[in-house]
């Protein structure tokens, strides 16, 4: 099974259709999704809060039929595909603000909120979450904390997930 994930940061078009119909992915864990995306061959489910105008915090896509689930989160959309359940999330960055869905003074703070409620509320078992963690895995942080990255390697563990894409570079170079 071929899995994507992106950020779309709000935007949609032909050019973004084209590039995820050229992934020729399974599934797509999307983050910042236009409420215009729409996809042939693929099943959507739009995560229920709203990011911005128009624009979800996240959606998950699949090839088959989806079920959705209820939001894990309020920056998250979960839904089942043939027995897996499948979840897109944002997790905070630095400079997020204190508005809704973020909980806690520090970024660290925020982070732990939002993942202590994920890891409550996901299944620990045929799972596959992604999304915009806002945190480098390795290296250098940018736009987490080391701490932040410090609760999500927690979760990870404590889901006994694994991270391919967490010691590849960014698109960005030297980030």
């Amino acid at each position: 099974m071929r899995i994507g994930t992106w950020n779309l940061a709000g935007r949609w078009d032909d050019r973004h259709r084209e590039l995820l119909l050229a992934a020729d992915c399974d599934v797509w864990l999307l983050t910042e999704v236009n409420e215009r995306l729409a996809f042939d061959g693929y099943s959507m489910h739009l995560g229920e809060m709203q990011m911005a105008a128009r624009r979800r915090w996240a959606a998950v896509l699949g090839r088959n039929t989806l079920k959705p689930l209820p939001d894990p989160h309020p920056a998250s959309a979960a839904a089942l595909m043939d027995g897996v359940t499948f979840c897109s999330t944002i997790l905070p960055w630095r400079g997020c603000g204190s508005r809704p869905p973020w909980l806690g003074e520090r970024h660290a703070d925020k982070t732990a909120a939002a993942v202590d409620e994920l890891v409550r509320k996901l299944p620990d078992e045929r799972l596959v979450w992604g999304g915009d963690w806002n945190h480098a895995l390795s290296g250098r942080e940018w736009s987490g904390s080391a701490e932040g990255r410090s609760h999500i390697l927690d979760a990870v563990d404590r889901l006994e997930l694994q991270v391919p894409t967490a010691r590849l570079p960014h698109r960005i170079d030297g980030l």
